[in-house]
């Protein structure tokens, strides 16, 4: 019954976001985990989450009809990974899935003028699964179709009770091999439950969702929400951190769920993400044979050892140091949220920068010096900000400089001051390290006005 790749229409939502706490300090609110290359590939070369899943969309014909929704810090970076023929879906601010996956209907709807019959399918980034899991994807539009369900879930078999994933109970037995359809979803049990859920041969939900345009278009209407991208975009803020799994498919019925039989993963721990390392070691250091289990991410100049410490993960970028026992190295993210973090690397569609230093003085005034990488024939967009001044050093290559359209050539060892309200723009004729030094009343990404991209 099912078609092959390609026969029916279906369009792929990836879902991109992430606070950037979980996997701290290689990941932060700019970079997120999902862009970390730390991923093993048959060469032996390593890839991260985001382009080893566009890669397999790819193998199977999907990438073509895909899109990314991410926060609006992370477009660039994304960007970067997925190149420009990917639409990318602007979040203003970091919502709940249930957020997100509105503002993609919304999107195909209005904006890509989609036909409310065809599949929408909604991706997590964060899973690490064979190719065969993407081509099991090309059978949601018929499973829809033949089952007339609201929603089809795609599932896999639990090798432990675990109070980190959902559990989708099938209606047994089933009416057919293809799919089942569900008798309950729950969202996070604790483990006792968990352990019970699998007695009656309760699957994994492994955050994929497929449904009919026209039925999310439905439901938002229903239940007094907007269809209109605008409308959606000038109230993001407002919206509680909702999750799909708990506003929509606890509460829709009927439901179908295909079962997945291949490997998966969900790479949202130092414990899953380690076990598809090339080396324990990657960076600088050495563990010693007998720390059993242990491994050492460290993106630092400086060399770190581990002597005699089994099941633990080091990780060391510009953001900090995590040294933690693998099973409770998640509690960083609560810890992260009780205290901002300054991302101090990030990465840019033109290149990526390091804050070397920042400070503020007793008058309030505040200084960050930063190292830019920018790569040949790249360049800043034309901007300006209101509440700081830079100043400008180049440490390497040549530069031009776009200020109030008078262009200026730099190379090494020459500065411009750049005063606040002025526009400007970097170019990177050859491969360009600068030295940047801000100087302001709030050095923040907010003071941006920009007025266009390429120039």
């Amino acid at each position: 019954m099912f078609p092959k790749e390609g026969e029916i229409g279906m369009r792929i939502v990836l879902l991109c976001g992430g606070s950037g706490k979980r996997l701290w300090p290689l990941s932060n609110e700019i970079r997120s985990k999902v862009f970390l290359k730390l991923l093993k590939t048959e060469n032996g070369a390593s890839e991260s989450m985001i382009g080893r899943i566009c890669r397999q969309l790819d193998e199977v014909g999907l990438l073509q009809s895909t899109c990314i929704v991410t926060h609006q810090s992370q477009v660039e970076i994304t960007r970067n990974y997925v190149g420009e023929h990917i639409p990318i879906i602007e979040e203003p601010y970091k919502r709940g899935t249930f957020t997100a996956v509105a503002l993609a209907v919304c999107y195909h709807h209005e904006i890509m003028q989609v036909d409310p019959n065809e599949t929408i399918c909604i991706l997590p980034v964060d899973t690490y699964v064979d190719t065969d899991f993407f081509r099991l994807l090309h059978s949601f539009p018929v499973v829809l179709s033949h089952s007339k369900a609201a929603l089809a879930l795609l599932g896999t078999k639990p090798n432990q009770p675990s109070d980190q994933f959902g559990y989708i109970v099938p209606v047994l037995p089933k009416e057919n091999d293809e799919y089942a359809f569900v008798r309950q979803f729950i969202e996070k049990p604790n483990i006792l439950a968990a352990s019970q859920l699998i007695e009656h041969h309760a699957l994994w939900n492994c955050g994929v969702f497929a449904f009919n345009l026209a039925f999310m278009l439905r439901y938002l209407k229903d239940n007094g929400h907007p269809v209109k991208v605008a409308s959606w975009l000038a109230n993001y803020e407002n919206h509680a951190n909702l999750s799909f799994d708990r506003e929509v498919v606890e509460h829709t019925q009927p439901v179908v769920v295909m079962g997945y039989e291949g490997q998966w993963t969900d790479l949202g721990s130092w414990t899953s993400l380690s076990s598809h390392f090339e080396n324990r070691v990657i960076g600088s250091g050495r563990i010693s044979e007998d720390s059993v289990s242990s491994h050492l991410v460290n993106e630092l100049p400086y060399p770190i050892e581990i002597i005699s410490v089994p099941d633990i993960i080091v990780a060391a970028s510009s953001d900090g140091i995590l040294i933690a026992n693998k099973d409770k190295a998640n509690q960083i993210k609560d810890l992260l949220s009780q205290v901002p973090q300054l991302p101090m690397y990030g990465e840019k569609r033109w290149g990526s920068y390091q804050v070397l230093n920042y400070w503020k003085n007793d008058n309030g005034i505040e200084t960050m010096i930063k190292k830019v990488c920018l790569t040949k024939g790249t360049s800043t967009s034309y901007h300006l900000h209101l509440k700081r001044q830079e100043i400008v050093t180049v440490l390497s290559g040549s530069a031009e400089i776009l200020m109030e359209d008078k262009l200026y050539r730099l190379v090494a060892g020459e500065a411009l001051q750049i005063p606040a309200g002025i526009k400007h723009g970097i170019k990177a004729v050859t491969n360009l390290e600068l030295m940047e030094v801000l100087l302001g009343d709030e050095l923040v990404q907010e003071d941006t006005t920009r007025f266009t991209i390429n120039w």
